[in-house]
């Protein structure tokens, strides 16, 4: 095997969707911006931080959509069954 194959074999290995880290990893992610993101990080830019009111609601729908997103990747490639 060349070497450009065993390096391109090592940078695979680093994200594979078997390992069981992983897909743990990314669901538990996807779960907290599907809804936590939209609810909690909301909050917290409102009332604690006091941003403004459109960029509190425009960061959760933001969140909202990378969390359904990556949700949609899982199904695709199997990893949520």
């Amino acid at each position: 095997m060349g070497e450009k194959q065993q390096a391109k074999n090592r940078k695979s290995a680093k994200f594979d969707l078997n390992s069981k880290t992983w897909r743990t990893l990314l669901v538990v992610l996807a779960a907290f911006l599907t809804f936590a993101g939209p609810t909690y990080v909301v909050y917290v830019l409102l009332e604690i931080l006091e941003v403004g009111y459109a960029v509190s609601m425009v960061s959760g729908l933001v969140l909202l959509l990378a969390g359904l997103t990556l949700i949609w990747y899982l199904v695709k490639k199997k990893v949520i069954s």
